[in-house]
């Protein structure tokens, strides 16, 4: 059994496939989901898993050289934001540009949160 890192095997196995620009979407449970893009959802009740505690998961485990999220997150759920960029520099893009960045995401993460603009783009880096 792993030790350490991403024990979800399909996060993992997804994980270790991207490469230098690909992006991967941590969403909310009301992000759409574009047809074509795969989704792990670990949703199980509104609210769970929480996207904060799927961003740290991930990100220990991920090497993001950038990341996106929605500007209307300022106003729209401005706890979500602060700890965000506590955790990262992001740079903001308008809502409808986020869900139509996720379009082209090798990967979407669909979590149980249920409030608003809780999503993020990182976009794959390179660990050296």
């Amino acid at each position: 059994m792993k030790k350490h890192g991403m024990i979800n095997r399909d996060i993992a196995s997804a994980l270790a496939s991207f490469g230098h620009t690909d992006l991967l979407v941590i969403g909310d449970c009301g992000l759409p989901i574009p047809k074509d893009v795969p989704c792990i959802d670990l949703s199980y009740k509104i609210g769970e898993p929480a996207f904060l505690t799927i961003l740290e998961a991930v990100l220990d485990d991920f090497e993001a050289e950038a990341a996106f999220i929605a500007r209307e997150i300022i106003d729209g759920n401005p706890e979500v934001e602060k700890a965000i960029k506590k955790k990262m520099k992001t740079d903001y893009i308008a809502h409808e540009e986020l869900k139509e960045l996720s379009k082209q995401a090798k990967l979407i993460i669909r979590t149980g949160e249920a409030t608003p603009y809780a999503n993020i783009v990182l976009r794959s880096g390179v660990i050296f």
